[in-house]
């Protein structure tokens, strides 16, 4: 009878290979009841909360101010996901302590991808590191603008009606280049990890 062993031992051997690298940044966080649902499973959709926490906590230990920047002029320039592609492996219990990791970011123009993972926090046991990937993901944040734009006066019931409408319709928002100093401070962070001994 023939069998997919060959196949399945090359997969355990990349995945282990995987593992082994290093994250350009994690931290440990605690599961508590609010993020689970009635069975002390952690809610699906929480695990964009930790991956967003962890992206922030990064940012905060590159000396950025979360991601709110502000121009020279007073613009304020801020990131939202355009992207988000979640994988679930294994299920988050409660009162666990997992690790949240950022893998690898790339840098486009307007938009920053993040390739990041949770995993089972095991205290130094090699033997299951196969075991802790929990879930992973790949967001791209885009680089937006705060678009003001003042409401039109008028007198007509009629038009008011209609600035109304055009105010709810009107993007609050363009999207713009990721800002040059936000760029040079990120790729330095690549860069000393990738240089790291």
């Amino acid at each position: 009878m023939k069998t997919n062993t060959p196949k399945t031992e090359r997969n355990d051997s990349n995945t282990t290979a995987n593992q082994k690298i290093t994250p350009l940044f994690a931290k440990d966080y605690n599961v508590y009841i609010n993020h689970t649902d009635a069975g002390g499973i952690v809610y699906h959709a929480n695990h964009l909360v930790f991956f967003e926490n962890c992206r922030r906590d990064w940012f905060t230990q590159l000396g950025l101010n979360g991601y709110f920047l502000q121009t020279d002029d007073g613009e304020v320039q801020h990131f939202v996901v355009s992207q988000a592609d979640l994988q679930y492996k294994r299920a988050i219990l409660l009162d666990e302590i997992i690790s949240v990791r950022i893998d690898k970011v790339e840098i486009k123009p307007a938009s920053i991808v993040f390739y990041q993972s949770i995993h089972r926090h095991l205290a130094n046991d090699n033997s299951k590191a196969n075991d802790s990937l929990l879930s992973s993901t790949k967001i791209v944040i885009a680089c937006v603008q705060n678009q003001i734009r003042p409401a039109s006066v008028s007198n007509s019931e009629n038009n008011n009606t209609q600035s109304d409408a055009n105010v709810a319709t009107a993007t609050p928002m363009r999207p713009i280049r990721v800002p040059q100093q936000l760029r040079d401070i990120i790729e330095q962070a690549i860069h000393q990890h990738a240089t790291a001994p």
